[in-house]
C-alpha cells in the first residue's frame, strides 16, 4: 500500500528544514527554516491525528543532518519453521527486532533483540536484505525514513520467554503464519527470508 502524498511531502519538508537549521548561520534563514519545520509538523499532526506538541517535540530532539533510522530484524529458523514474537502493542506477530542502538554493531543489535524479545539466543550469519520502509508496502505510517536490515540467524540456545514488549513466542511453518504486524514485517519479506535460508548463495537484496 502506497503511503499518502501528504506524509511524503511533510517528511521531506521536515528533512529540508532540519538540514537548513543544521548548516545555516543567517538568522533570517534560520527563522525561515523554523517556519518550514512548523508547517511540516502541522501537516503530520493533521494527517495522523497525533497531538501537535508530541510531533514537534519529536523533531526538535532530532539534531544534525537528517538520515534514515535503522531497524534490525532477525530470521531465526528451527527446521522449516521461523521464529515470531507477538507484539503487545497491537497483538500481531513479527520477526524479533527493533531500532538499532548506538555503540552496537548491526549484528550485535539483532542478536540482542532476538534474546530480549524471545528468550532464544541466535547468531547472525548473513545480511539478507536492506530495504526501504516506504517501498515495502508496510501498513503503518511513520514520520521517519527507515532502512530495515534483515539477518538470517542461526539458533544457538535459549527457550521461549516473552518480554516487556512481547506476549508470546512461537515457531511457525511457512504455510501457517499468524496475523502479522504489517508495520514491522510483511509476508513477502518473510518469504524472502525463507528463500535466503534455502539458498544461502543468494546475494544481499536492496532497493
Amino acid at each position: 500500500m502506497d503511503e499518502p502524498n501528504w506524509l511524503l511531502w511533510a517528511t521531506e519538508l521536515q528533512a529540508i528544514a532540519q538540514t537548513g537549521l543544521t548548516f545555516s548561520n543567517d538568522r533570517y534563514d534560520i527563522q525561515r527554516y523554523q517556519r518550514l519545520r512548523a508547517i511540516a509538523v502541522a501537516m503530520l499532526a493533521s494527517g495522523s491525528g497525533a497531538p501537535l506538541e508530541r510531533i514537534s517535540a519529536l523533531f526538535e530532539q532530532d539534531l544534525g543532518y537528517p538520515t534514515p533510522k535503522v531497524d534490525v530484524r532477525g530470521a531465526v529458523f528451527r527446521d522449516e519453521s521461523i521464529l515470531l514474537v507477538r507484539e503487545i502493542s497491537d497483538g500481531r506477530w513479527t520477526l524479533p527486532g527493533g531500532w538499532a542502538d548506538v555503540n552496537q554493531s548491526a549484528r550485535e543489535c539483532v542478536e540482542r533483540e532476538i534474546q530480549e524479545e524471545s528468550g532464544f539466543q541466535a547468531r547472525a550469519i548473513k545480511l539478507a536484505a536492506v530495504l526501504d520502509y516506504r517501498r515495502q508496502g508496510h501498513v503503518a505510517t511513520h514520520p521517519y525514513s527507515i532502512y530495515k536490515l534483515f539477518f538470517i540467524c542461526e539458533l544457538t540456545g535459549g527457550s521461549a520467554s516473552p518480554s516487556l514488549e512481547t506476549s508470546a513466542v512461537e515457531f511457525f511453518a511457512p504455510e501457517q503464519l499468524p496475523e502479522l504486524s504489517l508495520g514491522r514485517v510483511t509476508p513477502a519479506q518473510i518469504g524472502r527470508m525463507y528463500a535466503h535460508r534455502r539458498h544461502p548463495e543468494l546475494m544481499t537484496e536492496f532497493d
